[in-house]
């Protein structure tokens, strides 16, 4: 089964053209209408003729916006059409997102992540976010030597198994940040969702690779020892339906867009952007995903360590769904609490409807994995 997504640009037909031409001469006949007749016929006095006129007005009115949501087609800019937002059990919450420093010491990266996220938990949080690759180096020579089979269980994935015991223990969700994961022969940058009983409930293998080349600045190239991911990932969680990327994920509005259409409250991303990109597209990027599909994004980076290999840019963000940055920090150790509120995201698409504006005779997005499976 093909798995992916494609985004298409539908060509104007002539016949499409010709359609275009008469919704346009409607609209400009009906300001006429509504303006001038009513007015300049017979003011000041209600008969059958100045009646007639107006309601044929208002049916012109009615039969234009009907003709231009119809050639409009939004319900077929998302193919299948986008799903709605779920009702999670909870809609309001505490999300924590723990900015920490690595080290070269794996045992005691895990059991420094365990000590900030029952940390977390303490203040209120109901989901707590962990960075990009939080239990190694971030190189290329620090994968293989740190990988763990995270299928084959809690002997072969200790970070893993912390991160299942504490979640159940504490009953929260956690998106646990990304670590190296060795699967057979190949090895993947991947992020695991734990829910409040200590269950594996998804798994995400980093789509797109992190290959760069900025001479002078910096070189990159995860493909050396990385394989890439093929699955979106989406998760119902008891906080509500997550859509998941790893970092260079974020640089795809395609993915977020098609998380939206899946019906998704929020996107995270642990991520471990650097001190060239960090600076001009963290941010910038985060608000994009976030405002473009009207939703929230939580990110989470691992603390700046000026001596690494890889310097990350850290600040650690949580957006909402009108683009607005509610909570972030600055590049050292962090632990950020904010709250999530999720009826702001129906607030937000009743603000500005662009489920209802898209333009599906002109543009489509195609969930690829969602239309095989139908």
């Amino acid at each position: 089964m093909r798995i992916g997504f494609v985004f298409l640009s539908s060509t104007l037909s002539s016949s499409s053209v010709i359609g275009s031409s008469i919704s346009g001469s409607i609209v400009r006949l009906t300001p006429s209408l509504l303006l001038h007749r009513p007015f300049h016929i017979i003011p000041n006095r209600t008969t059958t003729r100045s009646n007639n006129l107006q309601f044929s007005a208002r049916t012109t009115l009615t039969t234009s916006a009907s003709s231009m949501s119809s050639s409009f087609k939004p319900e077929q800019a998302r193919v299948p059409p986008a799903l709605q937002l779920p009702s999670p059990s909870i809609t309001k919450f505490k999300i924590g997102l723990c900015q920490l420093a690595v080290t070269s010491d794996k045992e005691r990266n895990i059991i420094h992540a365990r000590t900030a996220i029952e940390e977390a938990a303490q203040k209120g949080a109901k989901l707590v976010v962990l960075p990009e690759i939080w239990n190694s180096p971030y190189s290329n020579d620090s994968f293989p030597i740190y990988a763990e089979d995270i299928d084959a269980g809690s002997d072969a994935s200790p970070s893993t198994a912390m991160l299942s015991e504490v979640a159940r223990l504490l009953k929260i969700t956690i998106v646990g940040g990304s670590i190296p994961e060795r699967s057979g022969d190949k090895l993947y940058n991947t992020c695991c969702v734990f829910d409040a009983d200590g269950k594996l409930k998804a798994k995400h293998r980093k789509i797109h690779l992190f290959d760069i080349d900025i001479p002078g600045k910096i070189t990159f190239k995860e493909s050396k020892t990385l394989t890439a991911g093929e699955t979106p990932t989406v998760v119902d969680t008891e906080v509500g339906r997550i859509g998941i990327g790893i970092c260079y994920d974020i640089r795809f509005q395609e993915l977020a867009m098609l998380y939206a259409a899946r019906g998704a409250h929020l996107i995270c991303y642990p991520g471990a952007f650097n001190m060239t990109t960090g600076p001009l597209h963290w941010e910038l990027l985060q608000r994009a995903r976030a405002v473009d599909n009207q939703l929230y994004v939580a990110t989470c980076s691992p603390a700046r360590d000026a001596g690494a290999g890889y310097v990350a840019w850290g600040h650690s963000t949580l957006v909402g769904p009108f683009g607005e940055v509610l909570a972030t920090t600055e590049h050292d150790e962090a632990i950020i609490i904010s709250e999530i509120d999720y009826s702001q995201i129906e607030l937000r698409r009743t603000n500005l409807p662009l489920k209802k504006q898209r333009r599906g005779d002109l543009y489509q997005l195609v969930d690829v994995q969602r239309s095989s499976s139908q």
